[in-house]
């Protein structure tokens, strides 16, 4: 029986695309969410979209729909992975 608490390369592997994904969704989502929204919101407040400025736009909505999108690539990103080292879904 083989021991079941040793992982392959390929596993390792999987995993550190897995935590690399995260990492940089997580980063990009922080600069959306707390970058733009709260200590750029003064730079960017002279930019005008949809009657607002930009800044209280990203505060309000532009982080939030920046999340929605990034789900939506982790969707997609993973997806990809688990092809590439065949452990997708059926």
């Amino acid at each position: 029986m083989a021991d079941q608490n040793t992982t392959s390369a390929s596993d390792k592997a999987y995993w550190a695309a897995n935590v690399r994904t995260i990492v940089i969704i997580l980063v990009i989502w922080a600069v959306i969410s707390f970058g733009f929204g709260i200590l750029l919101r003064p730079a960017l407040s002279g930019i005008q979209v949809g009657g607002t400025d930009l800044g209280f736009w990203f505060a309000q909505q532009g982080s939030i729909i920046g999340f929605l999108i990034l789900i939506f690539f982790y969707a997609w990103r993973m997806n990809k992975l688990d092809r590439e080292y065949g452990v997708e879904e059926e």
